[in-house]
C-alpha cells in the first residue's frame, strides 16, 4: 500500500532557523514519526496563515506533505499553548535546553513517543510554575532512562556492592554512575558525591515529579546534583548543550535583577494603560448621561 503524501501529526518545535527570504526550517518531535525536518514556506511574510501558530513551547497539530528533502508544513493548529512558561525567562531558557537535549538524542524518523511524553510533561510543569532546575533534573534523569543509559545510584558501578549510607561515593559518568570508596578510580576530591546528593539523585529516579516539587533541599545539594547530571548528560551526548550558556547567564544575580526591573516596568505600563482606559470609559459614560 503506498504511503499517503499528506499526513497529520501532533508535534513540538525543537529548533528552527530562517531560510531564504521568507521560509523557515523546523525540527519537530512527533510521537510516532520521531524527529522530523520540515519547511514552512512563506511563514515570515506578514500575510502567512501559519506564522503565528508555528512556535516553540506549544503542542501543535500539523498537516504536512511529504517532500524530497523536507516535509512541507501546510496547516497548523495549537493544541496546548504553554503561555505562562514564556513569561518567565528562566523557564523559557530551560524549555530551550530540554528541547535541545531531545534534538541531540534522537535520530530522524525513529519512534520517539516516550521522549515526546516527558518533554510534554516538562513543559506542563514549567508552565505551572515548578522550579525550572527541578524540572530539568527530572527530565535529564528520565531522558537518560529512555536512552538506555540510566545512571546507577544504588550499587557501585565497578564491584556491584550495594551503596551504604556510611560509605564515601564518587560520581563517575564515564562508568555510568556511582563508584564506592573500595574500588580504584579517580580521586574523591575531584569526583566526590555527598550522601545528600546521592539521595537526591535517587529521588529524581524514583519519586513522582509532583512530589519532587515539594522537597525542601539545601541549595548546595541542588547545585551538586545539577553539576552531576550535567556531567552525565555531557558524557552521553559527548558535548555540552549550546543553550546552557544562555541559561547560566540569565541565572546570575545581575540578570535576575535586570529581568525584575523589566517586569516592573511592564507592569507599570500596563497599570497606567488600564487607568487611562478606565478614565476614558468613565468620561464617555458621563458625557452620554449628560
Amino acid at each position: 500500500m503506498p504511503i499517503p503524501r499528506r499526513y497529520s501529526t501532533d508535534a513540538i518545535v525543537l529548533s528552527r532557523f530562517d531560510y531564504g527570504e521568507a521560509d523557515r526550517i523546523l525540527t519537530l518531535i512527533t510521537p510516532t514519526g520521531g524527529k522530523i525536518k520540515a519547511i514552512a514556506k512563506g511563514i515570515r511574510r506578514q500575510k502567512s496563515r501559519i506564522g503565528g501558530s508555528l512556535e516553540p513551547f506549544a503542542e501543535l497539530t500539523v498537516l504536512m506533505a511529504r517532500g524530497r528533502t523536507f516535509d512541507i508544513v501546510t496547516q497548523v493548529s495549537v493544541n496546548h499553548a504553554w503561555l505562562n512558561l514564556r513569561d518567565n525567562l528562566e523557564s523559557a531558557a530551560t524549555a530551550w535546553y530540554l528541547a535541545e537535549l531531545a534534538d541531540r538524542s534522537l535520530e530522524e524518523h525513529r519512534g520517539a513517543e516516550p521522549v515526546y511524553a516527558i518533554l510534554y510533561r516538562a513543559y506542563e510543569l514549567l508552565d505551572a510554575g515548578m522550579a525550572p532546575g527541578r524540572v530539568a533534573r527530572w527530565y535529564e534523569m528520565h531522558l537518560a532512562d529512555e536512552l538506555g543509559v540510566r545512571p546507577e545510584v544504588d550499587r557501585c558501578v565497578e564491584c556491584d556492592r550495594v551503596l551504604e549510607a556510611d560509605g564515601r561515593f564518587r560520581w563517575v559518568p564515564p562508568l555510568g554512575g556511582v563508584l564506592c570508596d573500595r574500588c580504584p578510580g579517580p580521586p574523591h576530591d575531584r569526583t566526590g558525591l555527598t550522601l545528600d546528593g546521592l539521595k537526591l539523585l535517587k529521588a529524581y529516579q524514583r519519586q513522582d515529579v509532583e512530589a519532587l516539587s515539594g522537597l525542601r533541599l539545601a541549595i548546595a545539594t541542588e547545585r551538586e546534583v545539577e553539576s552531576a547530571m550535567r556531567d552525565f548528560i555531557r558524557n552521553v551526548l559527548e558535548r555540552d548543550a549550546r543553550s546552557l550558556a544562555f541559561l547560566d547567564e540569565i541565572r546570575t544575580p545581575e540578570a535576575a535583577e535586570r529581568h525584575e526591573r523589566h517586569d516592573r516596568a511592564v507592569a507599570e505600563r500596563e497599570a497606567v494603560a488600564e487607568r487611562e482606559a478606565v478614565t476614558a470609559a468613565a468620561a464617555t459614560t458621563s458625557a452620554a448621561s449628560s
